[in-house]
């Protein structure tokens, strides 16, 4: 029921970015992801719907055709199947969350 942040692993995604699983069950995963300056996450798609919180930093976002930037307590929804990709423009953290939980993020 309650998971501590200073517990929780950090693992290597991108080169520049790391991610925390925080909680989940099988409906809902909420993840923390690291990001220093210039770092990206590389464009991909999945079958999870997935809503970002921006908790600190600046990024700029791309969702299927759009891109905008978004700064500390601004937050985004990619759509499940929809081609996205960030780039960290002032080193920060996003809090990204799933639904359902991300399997693979637990190996």
């Amino acid at each position: 029921m309650f998971v501590f942040n200073e517990t929780c692993r950090a693992t290597d995604c991108e080169p520049g970015v790391t991610r925390k699983v925080l909680c989940y069950s099988e409906e809902l995963m909420m993840c923390e992801i690291t990001f220093e300056k210039g770092a990206q996450g590389n464009f991909h798609s999945h079958a999870h719907r997935q809503i970002t919180y921006v908790a600190e930093g600046i990024f700029s976002f791309t969702i299927g055709e759009e891109t905008k930037v978004v700064k500390k307590g601004d937050s985004v929804y990619m759509p499940a199947d929809v081609r996205h990709g960030v780039t960290c423009l002032e080193a920060g953290k996003l809090v990204d969350v799933f639904c359902p939980m991300r399997q693979e993020f637990l190996r």
